[in-house]
């Protein structure tokens, strides 16, 4: 007899938790795409809507995807103002956010283009060190959120737009594939290498934790005065 690898009733959690989330993406993107059709034909109130759901969507996507956070903003309004102007031409056929993502996705390689073809200048003598010192800090899971982008950066383009668009973002693999150009068994694949490489990446970088750990528990102990020895008591005098 196979033993099941989750108890039942934790799996059906398990499944009711990822029907529910799967429900609820579907309605959000009924929504905006209904929204993004109204707009279309001229109604402010939706265009708002619209703009308003997929905002912190966009500025996730093309953050990560740039692996530039700064230049987030910038390219989210792009990626907006492109979508606006093309509005006319948006006929439902896929979700709206699939739509937006993919106008996100041009956006952030006309940039790179054009940063490497036109290098920005810089006044200071170091300025990711004057980047850094801009950068707010102290903030509720601000440096979790450095740590992940800086795991992210270290996979590959295409396995990080995979895990970003379908993990981060919550697309699903039908359209993150289309995004891609690409079988939806290839995104499959690179959100599978990608995870494999974050847990891998996380082990070494918990491994690297736990030495320093030590080398500074070592290196206080080397520094800490020793301990004088207890002063030997006086031998009792002998009796005559």
């Amino acid at each position: 007899m196979i033993t099941p690898a989750l108890p039942s009733s934790r799996a059906t959690r398990v499944s009711r938790t990822k029907a529910d989330h799967t429900s609820q993406t579907a309605s959000c993107d009924e929504s905006t795409t209904a929204w993004a059709l109204a707009a279309r034909g001229g109604d402010p109130d939706a265009t708002d809507r619209f703009v308003r759901s997929l905002h912190r969507d966009v500025v996730r996507y093309v953050a990560h995807l740039s692996a530039d956070p700064q230049a987030a903003d910038d390219l989210a309004q792009d990626t907006f103002l492109r979508a606006l102007g093309s509005l006319h031409r948006f006929e439902g056929r896929s979700s709206a956010r699939a739509w937006l993502l993919s106008i996100a996705r041009r956006a952030v390689i006309d940039s790179h283009r054009y940063a490497a073809a036109r290098p920005r200048l810089s006044d200071c003598a170091d300025w990711t060190l004057m980047a850094e010192r801009a950068q707010p800090t102290g903030l509720p899971g601000f440096d979790d959120g450095i740590a992940l982008l800086d795991l992210l950066d270290a996979l590959p383009d295409e396995r990080r737009e995979a895990f970003v668009l379908t993990q981060l973002v919550g697309l699903p693999y039908a359209e993150a594939a289309e995004m891609s150009d690409c079988p939806v068994g290839t995104v499959r694949s690179r959100v599978a290498r990608a995870r494999a490489t974050l847990v891998e990446l996380l082990t070494e970088a918990e491994a690297d934790i736990v030495v320093d750990a030590v080398a500074d528990a070592v290196v206080v102990a080397e520094r800490a005065p020793m301990a004088e020895p207890a002063a030997m008591a006086e031998p009792a005098a002998v009796a005559a």
